[in-house]
């Protein structure tokens, strides 16, 4: 065998198949050759590979088989894609197919070089060729180095998953090249490192130890570029061959024992069972060793919480993975940016996990840890799916319990001695010995900077228990250019570090130092420091925002320059402690004065000092010397820290106010081990000066603390308490004080409020502590106030709060854990993320569940997106909170107040009205008593008490300045978070001064309206969590066919009816007490359809939107198509809000179908500009805000802004979309997949357009559609093909498939079809079968309804039928005629209405009640055929009636039905349901009136009258007469019944409706005409100033030809489920009306 200077050989399996060293291509190809005989040698690579090294090994192969083979073999390459998609079947048989081309044999060596893809797939080509040959691995990736080409592992993947199909087969060598790896990129450099650090971690500390301690050398020496030497290798090379060589020692060891994986092999998956789970949704942006570097973290937090690993142990393990650049955790900014992150849900990793064939049942193989070094087993455990679920988890639910018996334990140690810790053991000389030290994302951060300082070098003893510090007694050196120190979101790091780097000493120029933290630590102030600094002669840049990190810090020959140092200290402790630390190193003793007003946490700054004390530096202390009290003046000698031997750092008294705070809320008792009376830290004094007071009992000695709680529910308010010097357990004091229920003991006039002062620096944490306490406090129904230095909180009753609470933790572990206190004893709440603990306690939910005994489990936010948002999302509005509308005067919020008050039955409530009356003067006068600053301190008290007491019932108009002061809006803004809706009420502008005009009632502003408007406009946004624009403009309707005579005419509403019905439906829908989905879309079964407009104004089809939108469920609102009047159009286009606000406003008007609001992106095939992401969000907002039911979201968008939008989306539904206009996306590919299954996660219809090349696209269409619909829980799947070749998907589509109507110019998308002839080629396709509808009754020759049916048949190009049936009674051919395959429905008149019934399977409540079957409609249920019963004309009658009563209908209103006959009782029950409170019945005969009551329930209030001009409680406003209309009369005559006027003296006016059609002017109506005619020509008296004329009473006449046509469309969408084309069936009916006539 060939000789090689360097080569290290490593055994596998007993044969040293393991060659390693660097530049060995000659020797190599030497080894293989002399070694490894065959007639064929073939190199198999990919293309990237090959482009950098195929040319050469060609050469050395070719010249060592001249020199060696003599000629007889020869040499052949081989090419593939690079990537996974190569590792399949497919792929797998195409290198079969070249070798098996150039004829090779048995004897076959086949060499693969190239990464895992090329080494697994080759490998199992070599294991089934021809049975199995030889093969030679060169792996040319750190990644396949360590990992992949080690141990005869090959496979390929499927759909199903990775490495589902292959074989074990040894490679007869693996050469490990180490000059492959400079020209590795750094990424796929680290990516092999997760292996490397992998095979540390659980066989090897030592080698863990010094992958730990030589990150930066090794990521340094990968940098340097080598050439083939006779000399030996360099230092970089012997490290870099050092962390190959000591990781695959372990893997060949372990592979050598358990080749198959029986037992021990298992071990190298560490990591592998989560992290294949998150490859296999992430693949391909993520590399396989980013994924297992996650999936280690969380396997060791598994660990952890089964209680067999320590936290030392994980926070090492992060460290060390984190030091090469990898990811730790899914929230890594690198991992939450992609759009595939949504779909990381717990469910779906455990889905994946199942799959894995180590796996089964509801437990899952992991290897846990134990220590750094080994493992808990010599294998992988069985862990049950809860225990991984709670770890995957990113959220926590506690179960309120009681602790099991007294609670022992300590905390984990303190933060801030911690953090104080390390800086002085770095800084001091010697060696010292930290104990006890806190391991968390702090501790970490500080210790990583450090580092990077090369400040200290660091060690750890007892199992990672001891960190053993090596100090550098302040020699600290820069970092490498470029080079940033991150520090998150520590701001104890942040602040001690910036006068740390001050230390650097320089001699060159330009040498500096960055440290940078996340977005939250980006608005955390340091300014007082750096200012201070800055004076003291340090050069330090504010690299972005002024007064924040980033700082860069240029070094100097003189570091730190020292001598007097002023400093403002009343923001943050830790300026001071940070001078502090650092003084001693300075060029000269420092004198540090603190200024600026008081100094804040003073007990820090005196643990500062004592801890410097114990270091060797004593801090000196002014005093005054007239009166001996101290002065913030200090004197820092200069000097070198000595490290103590050993330092021990006490437990965390912040920690330790949690557990403390659970005994107090459960009345159960817990000691906290180390921390006590002599503690350092000012939290420590929680116990007696919080707890005690509340009613606790406290022991503390002075190294333990024991706090008993009073019985639950009896904890008192503290009235107030200074927490100055202890700020950061004002949270905990908070949700304690929360549920005090029991006065304080120091003062009873205080109530059970808790004032908490001295925490002003809390705004400045990690969030602004104080307002994220009010804000999420108040989700429970705790009232808060706020003041400068602090806050007041007002107990209740725990009962008294609210349940399934959803808390947002804002990153902040103080928030999460004060909340679990909390949670203990408040059912269903939800802590969001949980893994902010880890600053702190990162073992904290374990702690709770196992030390203190509160069940925790894991709650899955990722499942529900609409949870997870920067902020927390408001909750749904629910059907009984009240509503408060907001909105400029004159806006309509009284009118559309009163509106919504009656659709939804409540109670409505003027703000202004109750103002007079609460305060006993009107607005104006109190404004000119009193002035308007008093006035809005009223205002704000009223609106207190109305949100207070008014929470529920209530629709309340607010005056237009209520956003002027902050208090009111801050109050609104809570109501909302609270699950309250504020409505803001938009006018048209010009409508506004029209009123305004002429209203005198309120008083004047005393400044131009426009500047009004302007100032309150934001606020009204800022406030506001739905909009609702008043539009008021009579659009054009559907011209009435010219043949309605002015007498017959149904009256045209007003235009305060069209807003009616919008207002009636937008209340309604956004409360969910009724949404306005389309129902056939929602239930399926049905095919869908939306119609997509195109008008650039959409008014401009108001003549003809009837027609548009025949056979539509929905109307598509093209947002991106919209222009101004009088602007030209233009792509890309972004209409103006105001404008899509009004244009949304104006569709409302002319339809009631659901809206599909759309804004497409120019790439996706709309108008609007692809990058206006902000201005796309603001339209989505207003679609949200407005009621709309749809909301076409493109996936495109960036993931946080869909989260977002999808978190606050109300009773809106997403539809998720995906346009590819290429014709390259397939669908049976990949990226179709991929993006379903992002847009099925972030939506609740999911919307793909491809486009077709050929007809047979459509077919693979629909297949992919059918796999995904056959998924559980799978969503509405619109797909679709756009062309002509893709019009068969837009016909076989099942879900909201676009319309074109040939009355628009424009498709919106080519391809697009009519409903009519969508239908008819389903018919023709065998999709819609044609029906047979009938009429059953006698006589029924001249009926009007197989023109209604037959019509509408036609115009929507169904292929059915409506003819009569008529029989004298009830027969055998009906009966066969309902039982026929072919019969699709059949409408009932006299006199088989009741004598049907027995052929019936079914009858509907009305049918029931009334007495009477007018439709029959056959359907499936379970499988089988059935008959149902209806009636339709009780809708008629109830929706004519409503659609023209100008006043709501109240328990005051009074009805009258004339008649006793069988369409009586539909007329009764249809008054009833409208909600009439009392209904008179007058007939001729009084017997068949009496008993026509006694049929009907007491509550319907029925009384008969004796004659038709008395009305015991009150005329009606609404009249229907039941009787033909030649048995009535306006005048005297034999045999008919006497109208007279005093039937319509309702002095309100009303609705009058006979039901009879013939004639269609009837004495009824005629009557009613005349008496309207009288009613206007009364002189009426102009209203008061600012008051609005009542509408003149009027009688609206609605004749029986109208009824009989509403009751035909109720049944034509009862048997088709479409809407009826109401305008081509009443022109139809009307023609053959009047020509009968």
């Amino acid at each position: 065998m060939s000789s090689h200077p360097d080569i290290v050989k490593v055994s596998v399996l007993g044969k040293e198949v393991l060659h390693c060293g660097f530049h060995l291509s000659s020797y190599i190809a030497r080894t293989v050759v002399e070694t490894l005989p065959a007639s064929t040698y073939i190199i198999l690579t990919d293309t990237r590979v090959a482009s950098f090294h195929l040319e050469h090994y060609a050469a050395v192969f070719g010249q060592a088989i001249r020199t060696k083979a003599a000629g007889r073999s020869r040499l052949l390459t081989h090419t593939i894609p690079p990537g996974e998609t190569s590792k399949s079947r497919n792929g797998k048989a195409l290198i079969e197919d070249f070798m098996l081309d150039n004829k090779c044999t048995r004897d076959t060596v086949l060499i693969t070089m190239g990464g895992g893809v090329i080494g697994d797939l080759g490998g199992f080509v070599a294991a089934t060729f021809m049975r199995g040959i030889r093969f030679v691995q060169i792996p040319t990736t750190l990644l396949a180095m360590v990992d992949s080409s080690i141990g005869g592992k090959t496979a390929i993947d499927t759909p199903h998953g990775k490495n589902l199909i292959g074989a074990f087969w040894q490679p007869e060598y693996v050469f490990i090249d180490g000059s492959f790896l400079e020209t590795l990129p750094l990424r796929e450099f680290s990516n092999g490192m997760a292996e490397v650090v992998k095979t540390a971690a659980i066989w090897n500390e030592k080698e863990f130890d010094t992958l730990e301690r030589k990150s930066e050398d090794i990521l340094a020496a990968l940098q340097q570029r080598s050439a083939p030497s006779e000399t030996g290798l360099t230092d970089a090379q012997k490290l870099l061959m050092s962390v190959i060589v000591g990781s695959i020692s372990v893997k060949a060891h372990i592979v050598t024992i358990d080749e198959r994986e029986t037992g021990l092999r298992n071990l190298v998956n560490f990591g592998h069972s989560v992290g294949h789970a998150l490859e296999a949704v992430l693949t391909p942006t993520v590399l396989h060793g980013e994924a297992v570097s996650i999936g280690m973290i969380l396997e060791a937090e598994i660990a952890r919480r089964l209680g067999v690993l320590n936290q030392v142990a994980i926070g090492r393990l992060t460290r060390c993975l984190k030091s090469y650049n990898l990811p730790v955790s899914v929230s890594d900014p690198r991992i939450a940016s992609l759009p595939m992150a949504e779909l990381l849900t717990v469910e779906r990793l455990l889905d994946i996990m199942r799959i894995d064939k180590k796996n089964s049942g509801s437990e899952k193989k992991i290897v846990l840890l134990s220590r750094i070094g080994a493992t808990y087993e010599q294998k992988a455990t069985a862990v049950k799916d809860e225990v991984i679920s709670f770890v995957l988890s990113s959220a926590v639910r506690v179960i309120p319990s009681i602790p099991k018996g007294p609670v022992k334990l300590a905390t984990p140690g303190s933060k801030s001695i911690s953090n104080r810790a390390m800086v002085l053991a770095a800084l001091g000389s010697g060696t010292c010995r930290l104990k006890n030290m806190l391991h968390s994302d702090d501790t970490q951060v500080m210790m990583a900077a450090l580092m990077d300082l090369k400040g200290a070098s660091y060690s750890w003893e007892d199992n990672g228990e001891t960190l053993v510090v090596e100090g550098g007694a302040g020699k600290l050196t820069a970092p490498s250019a470029g080079k940033e120190i991150y520090l998150g979101n520590a701001g104890t790091a942040a602040r001690f570090l910036t006068t740390v780097c001050t230390l650097v000493k320089s001699q060159q120029s330009g040498v500096s130092t960055t440290i940078t933290g996340n977005a939250r630590m980006k608005q955390r102030p340091v300014g007082p420091l750096v200012d201070a600094l800055r004076s003291n002669g340090s050069e330090i840049a504010y690299v972005e925002g002024e007064g924040s990190l980033p700082l860069k810090i240029t070094a100097s020959e003189h570091g730190l320059r020292g001598a007097r140092i002023q400093l403002t200290a009343s923001v943050s402790s830790q300026y001071v402690s940070s001078i502090l630390l650092c003084a001693p190193y300075a060029e000269k003793p420092i004198t540090l004065e603190l200024v600026g007003g008081q100094v804040i946490s003073q007990p820090y700054i005196d643990m500062t000092i004592a801890m410097m004390a114990t270091f060797g530096i004593q801090v000196v202390r002014r005093t005054d010397p007239s009166t001996g009290k101290l002065l913030d003046v200090y004197d820092i000698p200069t000097g070198v820290y000595v490290n103590p031997a050993e330092y021990f750092i006490e437990s965390d008294a912040s920690s330790a106010t949690y557990p403390l705070a659970l005994a107090a809320i459960t009345g159960t008792t817990c000691t906290v081990q180390g921390i006590g009376s002599a503690s350092l830290q000012g939290d420590a004094g929680f116990a007696k000066n919080v707890l005690e007071p509340m009613g606790c009992e406290v022991k503390q000695t002075e190294n333990e603390t024991t706090v008993t709680g009073p019985p639950v529910g009896q904890l008192r308010a503290l009235g107030e308490v200074d927490m100055e010097s202890m700020t950061d357990a004002f949270l905990t004091a908070s949700v304690l004080a929360a549920v005090a229920t029991k006065p304080s003991a120091g003062d009873a006039n205080q109530g059970l409020s808790t004032k908490i002062y001295g925490i002003a620096n809390q705004r400045v944490k990690e969030c602004n502590r104080i307002k994220a306490m009010r804000d999420e406090l108040a989700k429970f129904g705790v009232e808060t106030s706020e003041f400068d230095d602090g806050l007041v909180i007002y107990g209740r009753p725990a009962s008294m709060l609210k349940t399934g609470v959803s808390v947002h933790c804002y990153d902040d572990h103080r928030v999460a854990m004060s909340f679990s206190v909390l949670a203990s004893i408040i059912q269903g709440t939800i802590l969001e993320e949980k893994r902010c603990v880890e600053k702190t306690w990162p073992n904290w939910w374990d702690d709770l569940s196992s030390k203190i005994g509160i069940a925790v489990d894991g709650v899955d936010l990722a499942a529900s997106i609409s949870t997870i948002a920067d902020a927390a999302a408001p909750p749904l509005v629910d059907g009984t909170t009240s509503m408060i509308l907001v909105g400029m005067r004159g806006a309509g919020k009284t009118f559309i107040g009163r509106l919504a008050a009656t659709a939804l039955g409540r109670t409505f409530i003027d703000a202004d009205i109750m103002f007079g009356e609460k305060f006993g003067t009107s607005l104006r006068q109190f404004v000119a008593d009193h002035g308007w600053p008093e006035f809005r301190k009223k205002e704000l008290e009223l609106l207190d008490y109305i949100l207070t007491h008014k929470r529920t019932g209530h629709i309340v108009s607010l005056g237009g300045g209520v956003v002027e002061t902050p208090e009111c809006r801050e109050l609104l803004k809570r109501f909302v978070k609270q699950g309250g809706a504020v409505v803001h009420v938009v006018r048209d502008i010009d409508e506004i001064f029209a009123y305004l005009g002429e209203e005198q009632a309120r008083p004047a502003w005393g400044e131009p309206f426009e500047n009004v408007i302007k100032r309150r406009e934001p606020w009204f946004v800022e406030v506001a969590s739905h909009e609702f624009v008043s539009f008021t403009k009579v659009l054009n309707p559907p011209a009435a066919p010219l043949h309605w005579s002015k007498e017959t005419q149904l009256a045209l509403p007003d235009p305060r009816r069209g807003i009616k019905d919008e207002v009636a439906r937008y209340f309604r829908h956004i409360s969910g007490v009724h949404t306005n989905f389309a129902p056939n879309l929602e239930t399926g079964g049905q095919r869908s359809y939306f119609v997509s407009l195109t008008y650039p104004d959409v008014t401009a089809a108001a003549s003809v939107m009837d027609q548009l939108t025949e056979g539509a469920d929905a109307i598509e609102f093209r947002v991106d198509l919209l222009y101004q009047p009088g602007f030209h159009p233009k792509i890309p286009n972004i209409p103006p809000r105001a404008y899509v606000a009004n244009q949304l406003a104006a569709l409302r008007q002319l339809s009631a179908l659901p809206i599909v609001y759309t804004v497409r992106t120019v790439s996706q095939g709309g108008a609007f500009p692809d990058g206006a992401e902000d201005a796309a969000f603001e339209l989505y907002d207003l679609a949200i805000k407005s009621g709309v039911e749809y909301v076409d979201v493109e996936i495109t968008w960036s993931p946080k802004r869909l989260r977002e939008l999808n978190a606050r989306k109300g009773r809106s539904k997403i539809l998720s979309s995906f346009h590819d206009w290429s014709g390259s996306m397939k669908w049976d590919g990949d990226l179709v997949r991929e993006k379903y299954t992002l847009a099925s996660s972030l939506g609740d219809v999911v919307k793909i357009v491809g486009k077709a090349n050929t007809i047979d696209d459509n077919f693979s269409l629909i297949r992919f559609q059918n796999q995904m619909g056959e998924r559980p829980g799978a969503k509405p799947f619109i797909a679709i093909n756009m062309g002509l070749d893709g019009q068969l998907s837009r016909i076989l589509n099942p879900y909201f498939s676009p319309l074109w109507h040939p009355l628009m110019q424009a498709k919106a998308a080519p391809g697009q079809l009519p409903f009519a002839e969508i239908q008819k080629a389903l018919y023709l396709m065998g999709q819609v079968p044609t029906k047979k509808f009938y009429l059953f009754g006698t006589p029924i020759g001249h009926s009007q309804s197989p023109t209604i049916h037959n019509t509408g048949f036609s115009v929507l190009g169904l292929p059915h039928n409506y003819s009569l049936l008529e029989t004298k009674e009830v027969d055998a051919e009906i009966e066969k005629t309902v039982n026929s395959p072919d019969f699709g429905g059949a409408s009932v008149t006299i006199p088989h209405k009741l004598a049907i019934m027995p052929l019936l399977t079914a009858l509907s409540d009305h049918a029931k009640m009334i007495g009477a079957v007018n439709t029959i409609i056959p359907r499936e249920e379970n499988g089988k055929r059935i008959l149902f019963g209806d009636n339709t004309d009780w809708l008629a009658i109830r929706d004519t009636a409503a659609a023209n009563l100008v006043h709501p209908v109240n328990s005051k209103t009074t009805g009258l039905v004339i008649g006793a006959g069988g369409t009586s009782r539909a007329a009764i029950y249809a008054l009833h349901q409208l909600g009439v409170g009392h209904i008179y019945i007058y007939n001729r005969t009084q017997r068949a009136a009496h008993e026509l009551v006694q049929s009907f329930p007491a509550e319907y209030n029925l009384t008969v009258l004796e004659a038709l001009d008395e009305y015991p409680n009150g005329a009606p406003s609404i009249i229907v007469s039941s009787v033909p209309a030649t048995a009535t009369s306006l005048t005297k005559q034999e045999g008919t019944l006497l109208l007279q006027k005093s039937i319509f003296s309702s002095p309100e006016g009303g609705v009058v409706i006979d039901m009879a059609y013939k004639p269609a002017d009837t004495p009824l109506l005629q009557l009613a005409n005349s008496v309207s005619d009288e009613l206007a020509a009364i002189p009426r008296l102009e209203p008061p100033p600012g008051e609005v004329a009542p509408p003149v009473p009027t009688w609206t006449r609605v004749p029986g030809i109208a009824i009989l046509l509403e009751q035909g469309y109720r049944q034509f969408e009862m048997w088709t489920t479409r809407k009826a084309p109401r305008g081509a069936i009443q022109k139809a009916v009307w023609d053959r009306y009047t020509a009968a006539t």
